[in-house]
């Protein structure tokens, strides 16, 4: 099945339900209880928001082998894992911000996992049991500044730096899905999920033994080869097989303040 946040208008955010091409809300508590309603309305009538709110995004870095080598860095020998913050979020079909303090921001498409219930030190093999779902996320990246820092806080965290979505897919095998980014048209990344250093259960059992889990959360979970730069005007489009496309414009970010 799959999930959405959604606008009606510029009305109050509704969390919803789509089945083909129509979308219906749900009352109710999506992490908990909560009961469906009639699909009334066309999806393409709706605008859609970032499919979850969550209380952290936790991020592994160099979980793609070829990745890792495309950067020049060691394969890590357990989870390598950061942070970005919520406010960096946006939806589909939203603009990038390319920041003024950066002269390199490039695109990371990875698959995301949305959290259903709240766990610390889950076991590997119990780990899909805490498990929503699936979205897509663009890990978008300052090189120059993730690279300058040494530590990755700043060229991770900007405004607009992870968009998010289309919807919330629960019906998704994540061991062997194919992950491919265009900008422009152009094909820049193309990579299976099983080509991931680290599998998603071992990953949450990870992150939940060094902190709690929460409904909602987000764990991205790394990028194929093939990262490269964005530039005002780019058109960029994630698809994941079994998931969706995310589309999302670049702007500069001068530009967002006119």
């Amino acid at each position: 099945m799959r999930f959405a946040r959604f606008q009606l208008d510029s009305g109050v955010p509704l969390t919803g339900w789509i089945h083909e091409e129509n979308i219906g809300s749900i009352d109710g508590d999506l992490f908990g209880d909560y009961r469906r309603q009639e699909m009334e309305t066309p999806l393409d009538s709706v605008k859609l928001l970032p499919p979850v709110v969550p209380s952290k995004i936790i991020c592994v870095g160099r979980n793609y082998i070829d990745h890792a080598k495309e950067l020049g860095n060691e394969i890590p020998e357990i989870p390598l894992l950061f942070l970005k913050p919520p406010s960096a979020i946006i939806g589909p079909n939203e603009d990038i911000s390319i920041p003024p303090q950066s002269n390199q921001v490039e695109h990371e498409a990875e698959l995301a996992v949305v959290i259903k219930k709240k766990g610390r030190w889950i076991p590997s093999e119990e780990a899909m049991d805490y498990v929503l779902g699936f979205t897509i996320a663009n890990d978008v990246t300052a090189r120059d500044l993730q690279i300058r820092d040494g530590q990755w806080t700043r060229g991770k965290g900007f405004d607009t730096f992870c968009p998010l979505g289309p919807w919330i897919e629960t019906d998704f095998e994540p061991s062997d899905a194919l992950i491919t980014c265009h900008v422009n048209g152009e094909l820049r990344q193309m990579g299976s999920t099983r080509e991931m250093v680290f599998t998603v259960p071992q990953l949450i059992a990870y992150a939940s033994s060094i902190m709690t889990l929460m409904p909602g959360d987000l764990l991205l979970t790394g990028t194929p080869a093939g990262v490269g730069r964005l530039l005002p005007g780019d058109t960029i489009e994630i698809n994941i097989e079994g998931i969706g496309t995310l589309q999302n414009q670049v702007k500069a970010g001068q530009d967002l303040l006119k």
